[in-house]
């Protein structure tokens, strides 16, 4: 705790530094100038006793859980201790990786009341954090100091990925229209579990319509059926160096996080099991694939304080781990980047070693900026430059289609539309029955 010297305080000083400089022309102006200066000095001593006592309780409510780029609100509920109203202004200790709008916040507190003040954070990084101390000020009685006083905090608060677009499609779902494509795909091959009849929609297959049912209604109806439930996914989230790499102002693993909990929460919906593991130089995470919205929210705890390091990533030890954990088929998505041989290989060898009891689909991430390079998009004219652009891709061509050959699944997309063609790819899984 400090005093400040306020400006009321200093306007004081300057009556007897204007008497001390009249003084030296005029001898009898001395005393009055000593007066004035023990007289100011022993006020403003009374002054400061009185403002040493804490005036001010502050509490903090603060959302335990905050989403990636979204503002929270946080609340401090003020009380004062004194008969006398306080104009009270507070700053808290926020965390680093934290956008902060409404610090300093200021209030007017009435003798003995309440006042509540807000502020918003804009978390920018995924994670725990704290919330510290808070910086709070006021004046003193007499107006000649201000009060500064920290006052010891802490609340830990997590900040999860951004999560807005699940939210989005949860509510489109209990609205009855995201799901009512999906859930009722005709499966191809084998028999079909029949599931209900609704009026015929846009690119349904005629050999669909129960023409019974559209002869006694008389517009078209369609039969639906289920496809299969109870099925495995695993999630497996690369965090190795190559990951790190930004696009859109989130890294690559940020954007496989994002379609990781998305497609979950839909798998989780279509009766599937979700499990998640990730890796870089060892282990970062793991759990073991499992329904329910439970599954998602354990999902979400496992990654939400993970993040790409600058190191090579382990393939092979990550998917020995999936073999000696996961004994049921599963659909494992892989999440990676690879931009040479050795890496490459290792990917070949490990989706070779568990192809046999899961079905590997690897995400592979499109460099937007090689690709405008190789055709000239980007405007460059450095042949040399293009040229090798164009043989980094026709490589990584063949490593696709190496991939394919190894009985892998591929996507190969761009950050920017993963989650949606994820989403389609995981669709057409289902009704193929490939799993």
């Amino acid at each position: 705790m400090r005093l400040i010297p306020t400006k009321r305080l200093a306007l004081l000083l300057a009556v007897p530094a204007l008497l001390a400089a009249t003084s030296a022309l005029d001898a009898t102006l001395l005393w009055p100038t000593l007066a004035a200066d023990t007289l100011i000095l022993v006020v403003a001593l009374i002054d400061a006793v009185w403002a040493w006592r804490p005036r001010v309780r502050l509490r903090r409510r603060a959302p335990q859980v905050m989403s990636l780029g979204r503002p929270s609100v946080v609340e401090l509920a003020l009380h004062a201790r004194v008969g006398r109203t306080l104009t009270v202004s507070v700053v808290d200790d926020v965390f680093a990786e934290a956008d902060v709008e409404g610090l300093p916040a200021t209030a007017t507190v009435p003798g003995g009341g309440h006042a509540t003040l807000t502020y918003r954070i804009t978390p920018r990084r995924r994670g725990q954090h704290t919330l510290g101390a808070h910086h709070v000020r006021h004046g003193s009685p007499l107006g000649l100091w201000t009060r500064q006083q920290r006052l010891p905090a802490e609340d830990t608060v997590r900040v999860y990925p951004d999560i807005r677009a699940v939210q989005a499609f949860e509510l489109l779902a209990r609205q009855g229209r995201a799901l009512q494509g999906w859930r009722t795909q005709r499966r191809r091959g084998g028999e079909n579990e029949f599931d209900g009849l609704r009026e015929y929609q846009r690119d349904d297959p005629y050999r669909q319509v129960d023409w019974r049912a559209t002869a006694r209604r008389g517009d078209l109806i369609v039969r639906t059926y289920k496809v299969e439930e109870n099925q495995d996914l695993l999630f497996v989230l690369d965090g190795g160096r190559l990951m790190t790499a930004a696009v859109g102002g989130a890294s690559l693993y940020d954007h496989a996080l994002d379609a990781t909990l998305m497609l979950a929460h839909v798998a989780v919906r279509n009766g599937d099991n979700v499990g998640v593991l990730g890796f870089a130089d060892q282990l970062d995470a793991f759990v073991g694939p499992r329904n329910g919205r439970a599954a998602v929210r354990r999902v979400v705890d496992a990654l939400f304080d993970v993040h790409p390091r600058l190191v090579e990533s382990d393939l092979p030890r990550a998917f020995e781990h999936v073999a000696r954990r996961v004994r049921k088929r599963a659909l494992v998505v892989l999440f990676t980047q690879v931009v040479d041989e050795v890496a490459a290989e290792a990917l070949l060898r490990s989706v070779r070693a568990v192809r046999r009891r899961h079905l590997v689909l690897c995400v592979v991430f499109r460099d937007q900026d090689v690709e405008a390079m190789a055709t000239g998009a980007d405007g460059s004219s450095d042949l040399f430059a293009r040229a090798a652009a164009a043989e980094l891709l026709s490589w990584r061509a063949s490593l696709l289609d190496a991939l394919r050959a190894g009985g892998a699944l591929v996507l190969d997309v761009a950050a920017g539309g993963l989650t949606p063609a994820l989403m389609t790819r995981y669709l057409e899984i289902k009704a193929r029955q490939l799993l």
